[in-house]
């Protein structure tokens, strides 16, 4: 099997405000300027809101990232799938000046994102669009930029179309003022790869792409420096650019560089250098990007499944859609950020976007904190009925992929891309019919993607199908000789399957080439999917819907998907400690309490469901209750009160693995303890105990270095607890947020996946005793001080600095 080694760049832009472009200062000949801030807001579809001398005085003032969906009422009479929110269009407007230094260069506006599709003008003229609202795109304004004037810019935004799920609407990721001279790098135009590793050296190979250079003679030199993660600079290069070239942008390799004992990423250790390139004209630098990178291996087999490094990793992941609970789609890097760490510190270590690149900052993030991404570009090809795209999938999938890859490609997180979810099924469906169950398709998808980057492997995620397209809801599915898997998977790079984990060995019979990757898997299975895998020989698994999201709900007044293992406001169900105890060693053991038996159902064809459990031992006197003690270790022993009431092993059964279930516990007011064993030596524990009434109210913070740069965010938790300080879950009443200070509050949130409330104001509700809320820095360093307060309990207060 080949070895994939990639030295991975991520674009890492400095700000850059004045004196703009100094000649003798290098550092400002690029600016790249966030243009999130100080735009206006109007819902609605609103004619000649794109207009220059439009009046936009009584519209909303707000700063980006925004989804004006999230800001809707919930209808009941509204798409379930689409979360209980109307469709429609949202108009956004922001006026600039512009600086007289710019005159003779480059002026970009960047948008990375609009959704579900947009439209941008500046100073009444169109200047962009996309299509596919996932995806980002840059215009040049120089012929339309007004240096005697005030600039406008309007963007229409629409959520109308074809998705599945909860889209959210709006600017909902950052935007960028870019000026640049005419010869430039390109749009997301450096590639980088090390085509040998070893302990003692990296070789690295470093592409540039060059615009503004055509046709011309320029002496342009292309000159990279690397840095080491603790900023020594360890390898240059130079090259000069070619001279005549007919191409409006040119790819430029560069003599190879080494690094010597090279510090690899690694999810443990996830190692970042920098790289500096710059463009020289007539010994002037015309332009430079600084970014930053990693180094790392990864090997994809049958035999092993897949090696990072040279080591056996096992995919432990979650497929999720990328809203951020309180906040909707807006893609805060601080709520990405919070998000990560929490499914870190539970044992996870891989992400798949389902079913759509995720924003910038989420694969900045997952290099830095060490998180494998499989990275997906579309639900459906071209589907008539479930199609995102405001233009024909025919038409734009070629652009999509050019835009995709090259703005990923050097990501370490990223180790393999998915060119779609639930294919190979109803193929008449894709207005691309191939006759082939989309073999044709991918395979044109793959010469594309290896265009752009021939160093990953490529995937697409089945449908839970047979070959020939048989599903589960038809009798012939369970029929031996029907136990094949999809003709699609079979030509796929690697072999990913949405659930019928309990099918790969049979599977694999008729197709043994194959390299299995479980894109689903289902929370209501428990531990199931997991240990029903080959882990020697396989990739990995991602449970689907981990975490809450908003959209494809199963019934009112349900807003969305909650049969998961962490709430939306990231608060673990007692489930979430099943997850560690199968993707860690640390020994542990947690008690869940069986509240309700939830449902089961079929969706998408397959049977999802799941408990409803909490962990504390606030019962009612005399009653009886289920419970679960999920744990990695041999036995469990549960007390009440000092009093043991049994031992239990834990089942080598892999659909009882790690879960061990007690029924008919009697409840007495104190104590209830599990003991985890191995070998009859204590490993872990876990109490619960009956708390009393709910005294006051206790905060939590998780950002320790919360920056004045008004984007960062604050998640302040509130939780009741009763005399001792233990935590009430089963306390209610309304909590008030007052703020002083340089901050905001954005949302509040209590974790109630069925309330019928917004997130707005500076109110809530405790729910499950716990409410949260969300602050956002400004511009100015200083003090915050927050105070909490809900009637009969006592008050919390707590101050803040930004800096």
């Amino acid at each position: 099997m080949k070895i994939i080694r990639i030295l991975f760049l991520i674009v890492t832009t400095a700000f850059f405000t004045s004196p703009l472009f100094a000649q003798n200062n290098t550092d400002q000949i690029r600016i790249n300027q966030l243009f999130n801030f100080d735009w206006k807001f109007k819902a609605g579809d609103i004619s000649n809101a794109q207009n220059i001398n439009f009046s936009d005085n009584d519209w909303r003032k707000l700063d980006l990232p925004h989804d004006f969906q999230f800001d809707q009422p919930w209808d009941k009479n509204a798409n379930k799938g689409r979360g209980f929110k109307t469709l429609g269009v949202g108009w956004y407007r922001k006026t600039f000046k512009a600086d007289p230094n710019w005159k003779g260069k480059q002026i970009a506006l960047d948008f990375e994102g609009i959704m579900l599709s947009g439209e941008v003008w500046v100073n009444g003229k169109k200047i962009g669009a996309t299509p596919y609202g996932y995806l980002g795109f840059e215009a040049d304004i120089a012929d339309v930029i007004k240096y005697d004037a005030d600039n406008v810019v309007a963007v229409r935004s629409t959520t109308e179309g074809g998705s599945r799920w909860y889209t959210g609407g709006g600017l909902f990721r950052d935007v960028h003022l870019v000026v640049k001279d005419k010869v430039a790098i390109a749009r997301h135009g450096i590639f980088i790869t090390t085509p040998k590793i070893s302990d003692q050296n990296a070789e690295v190979n470093v592409q540039v792409e060059v615009a503004g250079i055509k046709g011309k003679e320029y002496e342009l030199e292309i000159n990279t420096k690397l840095f080491a993660p603790d900023g020594k600079i360890v390898a240059e290069t130079k090259t000069m650019a070619p001279k005549k070239s007919n191409l409006v942008e040119v790819e430029v390799p560069l003599p190879k560089l080494n690094i010597a004992k090279p510090q690899l990423w690694s999810c443990e250790t996830p190692n970042l250098y920098t790289a500096e390139v710059a463009l020289i004209l007539n010994g002037k630098v015309v332009d430079k990007l600084t970014k930053r990178f990693g180094i790392r291996t990864i090997e994809f087999s049958k035999e092993f499944g897949m090696k990072l490094n040279g080591k056996k990793v096992f995919l432990k992941g979650m497929a999720n859609h990328d809203d951020l609970g309180a906040v909707g789609v807006a893609a805060h890097k601080t709520a990405i950020a919070r998000m990560m760490d929490q499914i870190k510190a539970f044992g996870f270590n891989h992400i798949r976007t389902s079913h759509n690149p995720y924003s910038e900052s989420f694969f900045d993030l997952a290099d830095e904190k060490g998180i494998l991404v499989v990275d997906e570009l579309y639900d459906k090809w071209g589907s008539t009925v479930a199609w995102a795209g405001s233009a024909p999938f025919n038409d734009i999938w070629y652009s999509n992929i050019k835009e995709w890859i090259k703005r990923d490609r050097n990501h370490p997180s990223v180790i393999m891309w998915s060119f779609g979810n639930e294919l190979q099924f109803q193929e008449e469906r894709w207005n691309f019919p191939t006759s082939d169950w989309g073999v044709t398709t991918y395979r044109l998808m793959d010469v594309v993607a290896k265009r752009y980057d021939p160093t990953r492997k490529t995937t697409v995620a089945m449908y839970p199908a047979r070959a020939g397209g048989i599903i589960r809801a038809n009798p012939d599915f369970r029929i031996k000789e029907n136990i094949r898997p999809p003709e699609l998977s079979t030509v796929t790079e690697v072999a990913s399957f949405n659930y019928t984990w309990e099918d790969y060995q049979e599977y694999l019979k008729h197709a043994p080439n194959m390299i299995i990757y479980q894109s689903e898997a289902v929370t209501n299975e428990l531990a199931a999917p997991y240990f029903g895998m080959d882990r020697d020989k396989m990739v990995g698994l991602a449970y689907w819907g981990g975490i809450e999201y908003w959209g494809e709900s199963q019934g009112w007044p349900r807003k969305g998907w909650n049969y998961s293992f962490f709430n939306h406001a990231m608060e673990p169900f007692p489930q979430a400690w099943l997850t560690k105890s199968i993707f860690t060693d640390e020994p542990l053991v947690h008690i869940g309490i069986v509240d309700s038996e939830g449902e089961s159902k079929m969706w998408n064809d397959q049977i999802v469901g799941q408990k409803v459990i909490s962990s504390h031992w606030n019962r009612t006197e005399g009653e009886k209750y289920n419970l679960y003690t999920y744990t990695n270790a041999d036995e469990v022993e549960l007390l009440i009160n000092g009093k043991s009431i049994g031992v239990q092993k834990n089942s080598s059964d892999v659909r009882k693995r790690n879960t061990i279930y007690w029924k008919d516990v009697p409840y007495t007011t104190g104590k209830i303890t599990a003991i985890a064993r191995n070998n009859g030596k204590e490993v872990a524990r876990h109490d619960l105990e009956t708390t009393g009434k709910a005294f006051a109210l206790i905060i939590e913070t998780e950002n320790t270095n919360w920056k004045a740069d008004r984007m960062d965010l604050q998640y302040v938790k509130v939780y009741a607890v009763d005399s001792k300080g233990r935590k009430v879950p089963t306390a209610t009443g309304d909590v008030t947020f007052d703020i002083n200070g340089v901050a905001s509050i954005i949302a509040v949130d209590n974790g109630d996946h069925l309330s019928d409330d917004l997130f707005t104001g500076n109110k809530k509700s405790l729910f499950k005793g716990f409410a949260m809320a969300i602050l956002r820095s400004t511009t100015t360093a200083g003090t915050v001080k927050l105070k909490v307060t809900a009637p009969g309990l006592k008050g919390a207060e707590k101050t803040f600095l930004t800096k």
